[in-house]
């Protein structure tokens, strides 16, 4: 784990990323980030916690990386804040809980066409690998209420974070909806896939990743 704290992150690297982010989510159009798609097998994925959307914790995410000393790009001096995964506060969801067993995280936002839909679907395939496959959606820049009501109407049972200011979506260079990131345990990138998939796409991809996860375990 101590090794996945080598990533870089800084606030170079954000203020980069923000803008294209943005600049896509608002029709800036695609090719405008790195895309987590074009990232190597293996990329260490940087901490994140964000409220619960359905939760009542308030706030923007935080990004504050575990091990600044380890970065190529350090963490400024006077901006200190308990790192991602941390935290103790509840109703708070951090990425590294996650990382004791295969992952999928889905990003989304409602302003593009179907990635809702998209949610119900993710929904429906977690079921199929519960206890052996964690989900995670994350909702990047909606408003709070527009999230926690697709949540209460379509009966979501899979945590959903809220990315309110985008930070995530910018840590991760996500610009087109949806994406999908396939995550070994340990929290390292197996794959990642952007555009709408169906449920047997997507559990063809969640199969790939626990037969790759088995393989590099050795099973």
């Amino acid at each position: 784990m101590r090794d996945r704290y080598s990533i870089v992150v800084g606030l170079l690297f954000l203020a980069v990323i923000v803008v294209a982010t943005v600049s896509t989510i608002e029709g800036g159009g695609p090719g405008k980030t790195l895309g987590l798609d074009q990232l190597p097998p293996r990329w260490p994925l940087p901490e994140f916690a964000v409220p619960a959307a359905a939760g009542q914790l308030e706030g923007d995410a935080n990004v504050a990386q575990d091990d600044c000393e380890t970065s190529a790009i350090p963490c400024p001096e006077g901006s200190e804040r308990t790192p991602a995964c941390r935290i103790e506060t509840p109703e708070a969801i951090r990425v590294c809980d996650f990382f004791g067993r295969p992952l999928v995280i889905s990003f989304w936002f409602s302003k593009s066409g179907g990635c809702v839909a998209q949610q119900d679907l993710v929904e429906r395939v977690s079921r199929r690998y519960r206890g052996r496959v964690g989900f995670l959606s994350l909702d990047i820049r909606d408003e709070r209420d527009t999230v926690r009501d697709l949540i209460r109407q379509r009966g979501w049972k899979m945590p959903v974070g809220y990315d309110r200011d985008g930070a995530v979506g910018s840590l991760y260079g996500i610009g087109l909806c949806p994406t999908f990131a396939y995550v070994y345990p340990g929290g390292t990138l197996q794959s990642a896939s952007i555009g709408e998939l169906t449920a047997s796409e997507l559990g063809d991809r969640v199969d790939r990743l626990l037969a790759a996860t088995a393989a590099a375990e050795g099973g």
